[in-house]
């Protein structure tokens, strides 16, 4: 079993910052895909960004690329989350993912067999 443990959500005024972190723990051994995948009131979870293992590859939903930044250190399976001129449309709970992977990511929440608490950002405008 592997768990994640998410921190640094909050409330931000709009074009203000916020970084998420996910830390891994239990049995983790090998390379791990991470994502973090996010859901607003009334609407279906969606994929904000993923990372391979290595951190060489990553995948931006179109809403957030140049504004998010998603990195790892897969030596402690880590993943953050670095969200700059944040949006009101950007509040959600954000939940971090992470599964097993030789190379590359999954961009489908249904690949991801362990998932964080979630964790509330709430941007203000």
């Amino acid at each position: 079993q592997v768990q994640l443990v998410e921190s640094g959500g909050g409330l931000v005024q709009a074009g203000g910052s916020l970084r998420l972190s996910c830390v891994a723990s239990g049995r983790t051994y090998g390379n791990y895909a991470m994502a973090w995948f996010r859901q607003a009131p009334g609407k279906e979870r969606e994929l904000v960004a993923a990372i391979s293992g290595s951190g060489r590859t990553t995948y931006y939903t179109d809403s957030v690329k140049g504004r998010f930044t998603i990195s790892t250190d897969n030596a402690k399976i880590t993943v953050h989350l670095q969200m700059n001129s944040l949006k009101p449309e950007d509040t959600a709970v954000y939940y971090c993912a992470a599964q097993r992977a030789y190379t590359g990511y999954y961009t489908r929440d249904s690949l991801y067999d362990n998932w964080g608490q979630g964790t509330q950002v709430t941007v203000s405008s």
